[in-house]
């Protein structure tokens, strides 16, 4: 069995819109470049998953990805989150005993425990299997297992997580369900930002977005009780 991480990254500039009344332009890029980076640490540290394959058009994405071991597919002429895992699930499914996990990139809490949690054992049984992580608030969809890869048809957008229930019903699929807080968390909005900065310094991890955070000044002006506590 062959797992592959699925990671879509349109592109690093222009990053996070929602955040832009809070962070500038080049403040929004450093912070989903390091989001992006910690993402690929834990995937590429997870002992179940085998391979990587980050879908993008952007060449910056591309080197900053084969710095970990990535391969890089090109996104479909249909640009969006649906045609990018639809394309790389179709390509994947070609393979046999293969199975996907889609990870976003702006999930920077998750760890290598985290995915081991969705696929230990994942893929062993011959009918289809589907696995959801949703987010927080069980909106949106920010991890999803699929063996085969291309069993389920996808849905992300709003309320995708009750969408990709009805869809995985529709193929006769049981999902499994996995509440798991540190990929729960997305970052969308400043009130998210607030979040992960929180959730990020109680952790105590190593993580790439906390030193960007610190280093940028950003944290001072998102969470300034945090470094007081610090202090």
């Amino acid at each position: 069995m062959i797992t592959t991480a699925v990671i879509p990254i349109k592109q690093l500039v222009n990053a996070k819109q929602r955040l832009s009344g809070l962070l500038t332009s080049d403040e929004r890029t450093r912070l989903f470049r390091a989001m992006v980076e910690d993402v690929l640490v834990a995937v590429e540290v997870c002992p179940l998953i085998d391979e990587i394959l980050v879908v993008t058009s952007d060449d910056h994405v591309q080197e900053f990805a084969s710095a970990f071991g990535a391969s890089v597919m090109s996104e479909p002429e249909n640009p969006g989150l649906i045609p990018a895992v639809t394309a790389a699930a179709k390509r994947l499914a070609e393979a046999p005993d293969s199975t996907l996990v889609f990870v976003p990139g702006d999930v920077p809490l998750i760890t290598p425990d985290d995915l081991e949690v969705v696929l230990d054992g994942f893929g062993s049984s011959p009918a289809a299997e589907f696995t959801i992580v949703p987010a927080s608030d069980l909106g949106g969809s920010n991890c999803v297992a699929c063996s085969p890869p291309d069993c389920m048809e996808f849905g992300f957008g709003e309320d995708s997580f009750r969408r990709h229930l009805r869809l995985a019903e529709t193929r006769g699929i049981s999902p499994t369900v996995t509440r798991l807080p540190s990929i729960g968390l997305d970052v969308d909005t400043p009130g998210d930002l607030n979040e992960l900065a929180q959730m990020l310094y109680e952790s105590g991890q190593e993580k790439a977005t906390f030193s960007y955070l610190v280093e940028s000044g950003v944290l001072e002006r998102v969470c300034p009780d945090l470094l007081r506590l610090e202090a």
